[in-house]
C-alpha cells in the first residue's frame, strides 16, 4: 500500500474514532440529513455536532449540500462506508 493510502485511512479512522462522529456517520449511511435532525437524534448540542461534522468534512468523509436555508450532509467516502459497516 502506498504512503498516501495509509495516510488517507489513518485520517478516516481518526475522524471516525470519536463515538459521536461514528454515530453521526452511521446515521448518515441510511439517509442524508441536516444538523437539526442529528442534534435531535443524538441529543448533543448543536455546536458540538457542527464541530464533529467539520472534522468529518475535512477528512473527506462527508459533504454538505445546500437545500434552501439548510445544509444536508451525506457520506461521500467509499472507504469510510466500508469502515463504518465493519468491512475494514
Amino acid at each position: 500500500m502506498m504512503k498516501e493510502g495509509v495516510a488517507e485511512l489513518a485520517e478516516i479512522y481518526g475522524a471516525l474514532g470519536h463515538p459521536v462522529r461514528l454515530a453521526i456517520a452511521r446515521g448518515l449511511l441510511d439517509n442524508a440529513c441536516n444538523v437539526n435532525k442529528i442534534v435531535r437524534a443524538l441529543k448533543v448540542k448543536q455546536s458540538s455536532v457542527s464541530q464533529h461534522l467539520k472534522i468529518m468534512k475535512n477528512a473527506g468523509i462527508i459533504r454538505g449540500e445546500r437545500q434552501g436555508v439548510r445544509i444536508c450532509y451525506r457520506i461521500i467516502s467509499a472507504k469510510a462506508i466500508k469502515i463504518i459497516k465493519g468491512g475494514m
